[in-house]
């Protein structure tokens, strides 16, 4: 019998429209290798890896009528040709000219009838590097069935180098047909009663009729959730009507920045409190507020912007290959406060009452998992920001630390990586980062429309972080 999709995951197929495209995507930047980058060697890395994972040759199959879920069916058309593609930028492309070629590329929603991701080769990179630019549709990336793609093709070893070319074995499944379909899906009803009531709320209805079941799948949220529902999140510039065009920021930073704003405050009575994340969101509201003040927005000491912080957790109950779940944090970053101090320590509060009731899986426990996690990671986050409702908060914001040392794909050094989180209805930004290697890299994804500024604000990203930096070295002296 063919896999069924859950209900969240049909859900996202139900909402997509071509203005809230519903993937999740990352840009990985290479150093080429001694004597160049071979573009054919990092094609077949991408072929052998995909192949690995059967969930990558699959595609959607709706039921007749939509009495059931979808299912997932071997593509008996599979073409890799399709899914990964070359591009060049002119000779020398720049950092602009990529981020421009991503904000098209996250645009597009990826074709139902074929398996849902995409893998873009990006060559003509100035200084020698090239690009690996991936989309990954939410209902395929469940971290357990299948993993982000980008973190399927990066190794620890630089000599791993993909296997020589063999007879491919893999023999698609015949493709279901209606009375198949529709048979399956009668005796899972007989199995199963209540499945019936859960396509109804899951397949036709928004993502938010799921979405109390599903956070209990992915974290015990309950409890956050009612709170926050009890305060809808503030109105912001960020909460407008979508168009189906993008714009693209990358922020590159330094971990060691993170780390002695932390050291700065080791003899206050908060230091072993305060994390790097806390860090973090520090840096995005200071940069939120210069942002707002300098689009002449009304900004007093009481303004905030709420931000959904998914984070992983340990859990007796919860199942899953990543820390066993994720909980939605929802933190009000107090953009009103012009001392960067005070942001942070409020933030830090605020981050502490959150996590009363979980325990927090700490940044060396995430970065350890078994491979790339951070970009699967991501896409989960990504996937509980779509189950809750919107009007609860302004923004998602994912943060997820990653292996301090460099990883490698067919030999070529990976030096940063860009998450691309994709934006949901009202949602005219999401932000993400990952820590690696000793860097800390924003992917800013916006509604080309509504904020046309958003470099601006990968700028003030930059100053908002020397603005902490300072304020707490300065102490230390």
């Amino acid at each position: 019998m063919h896999d069924r999709l859950s209900a969240l995951d049909a859900s996202f197929l139900h909402v997509e429209d071509q203005t809230t495209p519903m993937h999740v995507g990352s840009v990985m930047v290479f150093d080429s290798p001694p004597g160049g980058v071979d573009m054919d060697r990092v094609a077949a890395l991408v072929e052998q890896r995909v192949g690995e994972v059967p969930r990558y040759r699959q595609r959607v199959v709706d039921v007749p009528g939509r009495i059931s879920n979808p299912v997932w069916a071997d593509d008996r058309n599979f073409d890799i040709g399709f899914h990964v593609r070359r591009s060049g930028l002119p000779r020398p492309g720049t950092d602009e000219q990529l981020e421009e070629f991503v904000a098209r590329i996250a645009s597009r929603p990826l074709d139902h009838q074929r398996p849902l991701w995409e893998c873009y080769l990006v060559d003509g990179l100035e200084h020698g590097r090239f690009a690996v630019v991936t989309k990954t549709h939410h209902a395929l990336v469940d971290g357990i069935n299948a993993v982000a793609l980008a973190q399927l093709i990066l190794a620890e070893d630089p000599q791993d180098a993909p296997a020589p070319p063999v007879a491919d074995a893999w023999r698609p499944r015949p493709t279901p047909g209606d009375l198949e379909l529709v048979g399956g899906a009668l005796v899972e009803m007989v199995r199963r009663p209540t499945q019936l009531v859960e396509t109804v709320r899951g397949g036709i209805a928004d993502v938010q009729a799921t979405g109390a079941r599903v956070l209990g799948a992915l974290g015990q949220v309950a409890s956050t959730l009612a709170r926050a529902s009890a305060s809808p999140a503030p109105s912001s510039p960020l909460n407008v009507p979508v168009s189906g065009s993008r714009r693209f920021v990358m922020v590159g930073t330094d971990l060691a920045d993170y780390r002695t704003v932390r050291a700065g405050l080791m003899k206050g009575r908060f230091a072993e409190e305060v994390t790097v994340n806390d860090v973090v969101l520090a840096t995005v509201a200071g940069a939120l507020r210069a942002w707002l003040l300098t689009r002449g927005e009304a900004v007093n000491p009481a303004s905030t912007v709420r931000v959904m912080v998914p984070v992983s957790f340990e859990s007796d109950t919860a199942a899953g290959a990543f820390g066993g779940g994720l909980r939605a944090c929802f933190i009000d970053l107090p953009v009103g406060e012009p001392g960067p101090s005070m942001r942070l320590h409020q933030i830090a509060f605020a981050m502490r009452q959150q996590m009363e009731t979980g325990v927090a899986i700490g940044a060396d426990t995430l970065a350890s998992i078994g491979g790339f996690a951070p970009p699967t990671l991501h896409a989960l986050g990504a996937r509980l920001g779509g189950a809750v409702s919107r009007r609860l908060y302004n923004l998602v914001v994912t943060n997820v630390p990653g292996p301090q040392h460099p990883l490698y794909a067919a030999g070529a050094t990976l030096l940063a990586t860009y998450p691309v989180m994709p934006l949901g209805r009202g949602q005219g930004l999401s932000i993400g980062l990952t820590s690696y290697d000793g860097g800390v890299y924003y992917g800013l994804l916006a509604d080309r429309d509504a904020l046309p500024d958003v470099d601006v604000l990968g700028q003030c990203l930059l100053d908002a972080l020397a603005e902490l930096r300072d304020s707490h070295r300065a102490k230390r002296v």
